[in-house]
């Protein structure tokens, strides 16, 4: 979840909404690549999710990695809730999930080694205390009652907002992580191409990085359960947003659509102000209901923002949201495959080329079976595997044509970097497959061996 943003001045006209999100444009030499990823903890001898304070919680991985490691910490309400350094940020999921948000690096092997000695760090302070992280869509065993909320004023918020809109909100909230990578655009017409092969090659993420077949210790008939929350949370500020689509989408257009996302909050001198299901549009003309006689700032602006999520989300950059978290090595090849399809012309054109056919339909229905089959999934013609084999073969072709070496120029670009997603490819195997092959063989049906063998 996104920490408060800061540094806008008042909104004194509408064009400045759309403006905010133009000032994203960048000349591609500046284009960077910011990497996310959440992984649950939990106590190693008794598998139970870990607590926000105590000798073995959160709080505990957060001092330890300020104190050893040279973070600055970040406080809410008196409470350690978070980390900042060097243009990135730890943070914690409403559920007690630990999120990396990397900073904004020019290739993969750079976002890489961030990933690799973030995780370095937390898994030195984890095993001293006892606990685990595990990279999983979802929750494998525990139920919502175990989970506990995280004390963050956003939260609370949103947990109260999620009982009343979609079924899935708090499961979501407490019970489920991704990786996922923010990336530039150079121009409108830029980010229009990018936002369109985004959404439409989102259900083939879904499908390659599917890694959450458990729930509540039970096998619950999804390769990504994740997935499957999300399209029953909040038909408001979720989905396939297929207005995308449209002939003349861009800047304006998606401010339109903010606009009609149901406001959460306000944030105001370290607090959340709730605004819950109130109107922005109600805030520009000073008629909010929870501060009334105030207009919003850009700050307001960029908060709103972050409350909406589609499967891929416009800032100042481009958000792919379509991924269950997962093992190590899968956090490199997330921003490998979307860098691949980006950032090379030539390679967006193709996946433009490949998907542009597609019907608002076909890509919701690519969408659910991504879901529910991972890479076996068919829908109206289209097979998802023959799909994805096409998509991995463009972004191959795009990080090769970006030409990054990496290892001091020992490695002459970042194709490695998909390797595992090469190995589905080959196999039709995703890591819920793998994971489903274990609970009906070596594992006996006991969904807790998942903590031993898939921990980081």
């Amino acid at each position: 979840m996104s920490i408060p943003q800061s540094g806008g001045g008042p909104i004194e006209h509408h064009d400045q909404l759309a403006q905010y999100l133009a000032d994203g444009c960048k000349p591609k030499a500046d284009w960077r690549i910011g990497t996310e990823h959440e992984k649950f903890g939990y106590c190693r001898d008794t598998l139970n999710p870990l607590p926000f304070e105590g000798e073995r919680s959160i709080e505990a991985v957060l001092g330890a990695l300020r104190d050893r490691h040279n973070w600055t910490e970040v406080r809410e309400g008196g409470k350690l809730t978070g980390l900042e350094k060097d243009g990135a940020n730890v943070s914690l999921e409403p559920g007690g999930a630990l999120e990396l948000s990397g900073a904004p690096l020019e290739t993969i092997h750079e976002t890489c080694d961030e990933v690799n000695q973030h995780l370095r760090e937390v898994m030195d302070i984890a095993n001293e205390i006892g606990v685990g992280f595990i990279g999983l869509g979802a929750a494998p065993i525990w139920t919502h009652e175990e989970m506990p909320l995280m004390p963050k004023g956003r939260y609370k918020l949103m947990d109260a907002y999620m009982g009343k809109v979609g079924t899935m909100g708090r499961t979501m909230m407490r019970r489920t992580c991704t990786v996922q990578v923010n990336l530039d655009f150079g121009s409108e017409a830029d980010m229009v191409q990018k936002m369109r092969v985004a959404i439409a090659l989102q259900p083939v993420a879904t499908a390659l990085f599917a890694n959450s077949p458990f729930f509540e210790n039970k096998i619950n008939g999804h390769k990504s359960w994740r997935s499957r929350v999300w399209r029953d949370l909040d038909p408001d500020r979720t989905g396939m947003i297929p207005f995308i689509f449209d002939e003349g989408f861009g800047f304006e257009a998606w401010v339109q659509y903010a606009l009609d996302v149901p406001m959460y909050f306000v944030y105001r001198d370290g607090k959340y102000i709730d605004a819950l299901g109130m109107s922005f549009r109600d805030f520009l003309k000073g008629k909010l209901p929870a501060l009334p006689g105030e207009t919003p700032t850009l700050s307001d602006w960029a908060d709103h923002l972050t409350t909406a999520f589609p499967e891929a989300r416009m800032k100042k950059y481009i958000e792919m949201r379509g991924a269950d978290g997962g093992p190590w090595r899968r956090l490199c090849a997330l921003p490998a495959f979307w860098v691949g399809l980006m950032y090379d012309q030539t390679a967006l054109d193709a996946a433009w080329d490949l998907v542009k056919g597609f019907t608002a339909d076909q890509r919701e229905a690519l969408r659910v079976a991504a879901s529910v089959d991972g890479l076996q999934a068919k829908v109206a013609g289209i097979n998802m595997h023959d799909l994805a084999r096409e998509a991995v073969a463009i972004s191959q072709a795009g990080l090769e044509a970006r030409a990054r070496p990496g290892a001091g120029g020992l490695v002459p670009n970042e194709t490695h970097f998909l390797n595992a997603l090469h190995e589905s490819i080959e196999t039709g195997k995703v890591p819920a497959d793998e994971l489903l092959e274990h609970y009906h063989g070596d594992w006996n049906g006991d969904i807790s061996r998942v903590f031993a063998d898939y921990s980081y």
